[in-house]
């Protein structure tokens, strides 16, 4: 069992007490490390030899820890306040430059003294701070994110000092003696210094820093105009009364954002060519594996069909290749359907930090010694697309691994594995049925209706040239080194590979396979509702919801969110992100929701999509049924008001009150009578059937008739 920088490892002193370390660095000759103490607050690395180590592994008298409870960096960027990140960045830029020297001085105590002296006196930040920095930043685990600070162990916060009536800092050289000059910076100044470095500085005219200085005091802080001859001239008060420029510099500098600020100056295409860092330098970065890998996606040009149905073609598939800078050993393949995306790219690199043997043996291969990739790198070098925003700052922030992206127009930042793709364009994919082939004249055969491969055999082919590659694809043009000449390594992949995990090893890292893919899977914010944890309209429950009361509070004080992970590819469960990203709990679809289960995130895009769709029709067709309904009353209405314009009296309205109730039952006893069921007759007889055996019927007395004789005796009575 070989150690590799960032394992745990866990040893008893002569006292039964538990120790355990952290391996911070290997020598390149895979003889020496140095490891940190854990749990000692005042530890330093101390140096142990790597045999002594493994041999201590191999005899179980030391273990290797599976789980790493001191590891920091699982929260993403958007998860932490400004402040912390500020707190931070700001030690980050302290020790940035100690920590990724390349050689051992850091850990050596005679070397790490003026080391650490040299950068108190470039960054004016005391001994004692640095290296509490460097502790943090060993503890938990060589991340950025591992100076995120404790503000729970902290007391105030600190505030920026208010401005008094005195001038602060030093008195200025030409000033008299008696006399005080300059005054303080206070809001309305920095505002002012804001402002003006847009107007005068950040921008395409080039201007010095002392340029712009000039223009700002006359723009901004003039007391008013003079003309003379035809010019307005700016007045400016005595120095005394403006703003040095050292405060302007001083301002600047403190809150500058320098990335924006050189981009404002020579355009986003200069800066990208000139100024943007790109940790991809193969000769200077990739002195050993797992120091640099590339990573890029390509759509291959096969058409492939459906494994349920081979009479279904499904198009072309999307093939990521992760490869080592250093051995152009192919460390990571992914082919999917998807993209390319953030989701190709994940399952590439989830596979690169993978053991290969399962992977492999899906598809029959036992044998994986040609494929001993299944570690981190150091950096990753991409090109603009997945590995920008969210998901690429996880990986820097919480897994320690340094991304750059190459500028626009520089394909040739990543000419390895471009290489690499055209070598399987020519050796494997143009050899294969349904390969696309270019130009195809009118009438010429449909190369497309060739396609037979599906996506579970061309994954196999891929793996079957990755093994190809990796054993037998000889590198004309590798730099060889003395070292690399004088120990007879041919440049094959593998053999620089395993040449370069003995000599120059040192860059591998390992990370639980869990963390490595949450930090992988997409993120974001999910809403607390009463109706259970709601993600992108769709609801999910977990016992620890239950257990302390969340819906129970959304419902009386209000939602509130909590951070999760999701894997785009399956609905079922999305991940609580607890204890600021150190523990996962799944949460499962709720019944209301289990119609979802078995889908990709993206089909239920799609379908919402449709319904959305289908609501536009089904709303035009309900506004045309109200409009018709609305236009049936209308007519039935405006009938009603013109048969009572005809029926019209000259009744007083008090008179046409006054007898409702005796019209109501007048009204009831014509409906009984004409809607009365009269069984036995035919609907339009008016003779009422006789009863069996009788000669002659007697009709009931007519009491309609009765009323309708009082009702007119009364009315005309009241008009009398």
């Amino acid at each position: 069992m070989r150690l590799c920088v960032n394992q745990l490892v866990e040893w008893l002193d002569d006292e039964g007490q538990p120790h355990i370390e952290r391996v911070l660095w290997i020598d390149p000759s895979h003889t020496d490390a140095y490891l940190f103490d854990v749990q000692n607050p005042k530890a330093m690395p101390v140096w142990r030899r790597i045999t002594d180590s493994e041999n201590g592994i191999r005899q179980g008298d030391i273990g290797l820890l599976t789980e790493d409870p001191f590891l920091i960096g699982m929260r993403p960027d958007e998860d932490l306040s400004d402040l912390h990140r500020a707190h931070r960045d700001q030690a980050w830029a302290v020790i940035q430059p100690l920590v990724e020297r390349d050689d051992d001085a850091l850990f050596v105590s005679e070397k790490r003294g003026p080391l650490v002296e040299a950068a108190c006196a470039s960054t004016g930040v005391s001994k004692p701070t640095i290296y509490a920095y460097l502790r943090r930043y060993w503890r938990g685990g060589q991340t950025k994110n591992a100076l995120l600070p404790a503000f729970d162990r902290r007391g105030g916060k600190g505030k920026e000092k208010s401005a008094g009536e005195r001038k602060r800092g030093r008195p200025p050289r030409r000033a008299p003696a008696t006399q005080e000059t300059g005054i303080n910076v206070d809001d309305a100044i920095k505002a002012k210094f804001q402002r003006g470095i847009r107007l005068y500085y950040e921008n395409r005219e080039g201007r010095s820093l002392t340029e712009a200085y000039q223009l700002v005091m006359e723009r901004l802080f003039n007391v008013g105009y003079e003309k003379r001859g035809e010019t307005m001239v700016p007045v400016l008060p005595p120095v005394s009364e403006l703003p040095t420029f050292g405060q302007f510099r001083y301002w600047y500098e403190k809150e500058q954002d320098l990335e924006s600020s050189l981009k404002r100056r020579l355009g986003d295409t200069r800066y990208a060519l000139t100024r943007r860092p790109v940790v991809g330098d193969s000769t200077r970065m990739a002195n050993g594996p797992g120091s640099l890998y590339q990573i890029d996606a390509t759509k291959d040009d096969i058409y492939l069909v459906s494994r349920t149905d081979r009479n279904r073609i499904i198009g072309r598939p999307v093939v990521y290749l992760v490869q080592d800078v250093f051995s152009r050993l192919i460390t990571g393949i992914a082919v999917t359907l998807e993209g390319p995306s953030w989701l190709g790219a994940m399952l590439a690199l989830e596979n690169t930090a993978s053991d290969k043997a399962p992977f492999c043996q899906e598809f029959g291969i036992d044998d994986v010694e040609w494929w001993p990739a299944r570690h981190l790198p150091e950096a990753i070098l991409a090109d603009r697309g997945e590995l920008e925003g969210y998901n690429a700052d996880n990986l820097v922030n919480s897994l320690g691994i340094r991304v750059s992206n190459t500028p626009p127009y520089r394909a040739d930042g990543k000419g390895i594995i471009e290489q690499s793709f055209r070598l399987s364009h020519l050796g494997l994919v143009h050899q294969l049925p349904g390969a696309v082939r270019k130009p195809r004249e009118r009438g010429e055969h449909d190369y497309r209706l060739d396609a037979v491969l599906t996506l579970h055999e061309y994954t196999h082919l891929a793996i079957l040239w990755v093994r190809n590659f990796n054993l037998h694809h000889y590198l004309d043009d590798y730099p060889l080194t003395e070292d690399i000449v004088t120990a007879g390594v041919y440049p094959y992949p593998i053999d620089l590979w395993n040449w370069g995990i003995v000599n120059r090893s040192g860059h591998l890292r390992t990370v639980p396979r869990d963390i490595l893919r949450l930090n992988l899977l997409p993120g974001g914010d999910a809403s607390v509702t009463p109706r259970g944890i709601q993600l992108r309209g769709v609801l999910y429950t977990t016992e620890r919801a239950m257990r302390e009361h969340w819906y129970v509070r959304a419902r009386n004080n209000g939602t509130f969110h909590v951070p999760v992970a999701y894997d785009p590819r399956l609905m079922d469960v999305i991940y609580l992100r607890l204890d600021a990203g150190r523990q996962i709990e799944p949460c499962n679809l709720t019944e209301r929701h289990r119609r979802w289960r078995g889908y990709a995130w993206w089909e239920y895009e799609e379908s919402k999509q449709v319904q959305a769709e289908k609501a536009v029709t089904r709303e035009s067709n309900d506004r045309q049924a109200d409009a018709e309904f609305h236009a049936e009353v209308r007519s039935v209405v405006e009938r009603a008001q013109a048969e009572a314009e005809k029926t019209s009296t000259n009744q007083s309205r008090q008179a046409r009150v006054r007898d409702i109730r005796a019209n109501r039952r007048t009204e009831k006893e014509e409906s009984r009578t004409a809607g009365a069921w009269r069984l036995g007759q035919t609907k339009h007889s008016e003779t009422p059937s006789q009863d069996i055996g009788s000669d002659d019927y007697v009709p009931p007395p007519d009491r309609i008739a009765k009323l309708r004789e009082k009702r007119k005796l009364r009315e005309k009575g009241e008009k009398e």
